[in-house]
């Protein structure tokens, strides 16, 4: 029998893709995803976040619930990889001995080969490289989704504000050629996706390895020659490199979404000065009034830190007034988490956690008036929904199904007579009835439904693979299981 193997995620859509990438290496290798209740998988791997200051508590209580698993099935091996490994590197042997593998953001492409030679050795594993061996892009990828993919433009980033720890675990910002991007789109495309997301840590400083600082406005144009693809999104902008062509290629590629995640993170110049982010409040919303005017209808989120050291009251109401004006369709909103090894983590004037935790309340408070406000606005128009897997939380018991609109709003809608027919990726046309700050309802008859692709790939229960190529790195066979243990009491 093939060994089997479960993959848990933590943080940013980065990640996920990371461990499509892991999933994609381990079915390559011969593995197989272990079915949904196993609690004793052969092989589980942590692809762990760096970025919130509980990450640690989370990866290390969950190694502790597994090491009596473990300590009953000796075999189990288990692989910790991610912004974590790569900060904490041989600590996580060291704190949790029962961890056979640990791997970093530049070397997924080793995690066979290491679980391979931990097996052999009994001992951990323990590999983290400084820079990339080859782009991540060119692994085999298990896709989750048989209707939207991500598509990684680049890794890494040459930002470096001070809050923010990932620069340092994924290292400088590497460019990946248009035409292997466009190859991987026409792949996906080809196995039915309808959507797009190109993904990277700053998207639209995309070019900056070739010398073309127009080079995102291009990519976004020629995605749009596609044949089949139906939606495009990016993610995530920074406001310091956003130029007017990307706002012109959004406008006019028909199959770009009018939506728009552009981080803010303080409304305060002050507070943007100490967060070492190139713009201030002023650009940022220049840049929001030309995306409305060039499309009026395009939806804009955001992120917001809230409670960064220094912050004063004044500041914090300046990040309310931009929040006011700016009129976000969602916003993910952050209480300033300290984590070391950043500038900010010894910064004076860390925020005593009462004063955080009220303005975050006032703050969450005030972009759900504006949420609210603005979906209020779409009762009675007609939208395009996505149909998705897993949106809604309350489906079953309210029988509506869910998707996305082409602006990335969440919509839950009725099936009405078409009751059993829809499908995960099939395409539907209702008209908004209700509106939450959250979410729209849809619950009357949908207008249309159109089968596509991408629902006939989910029906067949068929998920996009994309063929990798494992330069530099050995292959190895379908692993044989192993013995069975002589001892119950095996030590490990």
């Amino acid at each position: 029998m093939a060994r089997t193997y479960n993959v848990v995620t933590y943080g940013c859509q980065m990640n996920v893709h990371d461990s499509e990438r892991i999933s994609g290496l381990l079915e390559q290798a011969g593995y197989v995803r272990a079915a949904g209740g196993d609690d004793t998988p052969d092989i589980v791997v942590f692809n762990t976040c760096a970025v919130r200051e509980n990450a640690d508590n989370r990866l290390y209580g969950n190694l502790g619930r597994l090491r009596p698993v473990k300590d009953k099935h000796p075999e189990m091996q288990i692989a910790v990889g991610g912004c974590l490994a790569q900060k904490d590197r041989g600590d996580i042997v060291r704190k949790a001995p029962w961890v056979d593998v640990v791997f970093g953001t530049h070397n997924i492409g080793s995690l066979p080969v290491l679980l391979e030679r931990a097996r052999h050795n009994a001992a951990a594993e323990v590999e983290i490289l400084e820079s990339l061996d080859v782009f991540p892009s060119t692994l085999p990828t298990r896709r989750e989704s048989t209707y939207a993919g991500w598509v990684s433009i680049s890794v890494g980033c040459n930002n470096t504000c001070t809050f923010c720890i990932v620069p340092s675990l994924r290292g400088k910002e590497k460019d990946r050629r248009p035409g292997d991007i466009l190859s991987e789109v026409r792949a996906l495309v080809d196995e039915g996706v309808l959507e797009v997301t190109l993904l990277g840590q700053n998207v639209n400083s995309y070019g900056v390895e070739f010398g073309d600082r127009l080079a995102f406005g291009k990519l976004l144009r020629a995605t749009g020659e596609v044949e089949g693809l139906e939606r495009v999104r990016f993610t995530s902008p920074h406001p310091k490199d956003f130029t007017d062509d990307v706002i012109a290629a959004m406008a006019e590629t028909p199959n770009v979404c009018h939506s728009l995640h552009m981080p803010l993170q303080s409304g305060s110049d002050t507070v943007l000065r100490a967060m070492r982010r190139s713009y201030r409040a002023d650009r940022y919303l220049g840049i929001i009034e030309k995306v409305r005017t060039a499309m009026p209808d395009a939806a804009i989120t955001t992120d917001i830190i809230v409670g960064f050291p220094g912050e004063t009251d004044a500041d914090f109401e300046r990040t309310l007034d931009v929040v006011r004006e700016a009129r976000f369709s969602s916003a993910f909103t952050f209480q300033y988490s300290k984590r070391p090894g950043t500038p900010a983590a010894t910064m004076e004037g860390q925020l005593p956690k009462q004063v955080v935790q009220e303005r975050y309340d006032r703050l969450i408070a005030c972009v759900e008036e504006i949420t609210w406000a603005e979906n209020k606005k779409l009762v009675g128009q007609n939208v395009e929904v996505l149909v998705a897997v897993g949106e809604g939380r309350k489906d079953e018991r309210t029988g509506r199904m869910s998707g996305r609109a082409r602006d990335g709003r969440l919509v839950h809608f009725d099936a009405g007579s078409l009751a059993g027919q829809l499908r995960p990726g099939d395409i539907v046309h209702t008209t908004v009835t209700y509106a939450a700050p959250h979410h729209l309802n849809a619950d009357g008859e949908p207008l249309s439904h159109r089968r596509t692709r991408a629902g006939d790939a989910f029906e067949a229960g068929r998920s996009p693979r994309t063929p990798g190529v494992l330069l530099g790195l050995p292959t190895i066979g379908a692993p044989a299981a192993p013995p069975a243990p002589t001892s119950g009491c095996a030590a490990h």
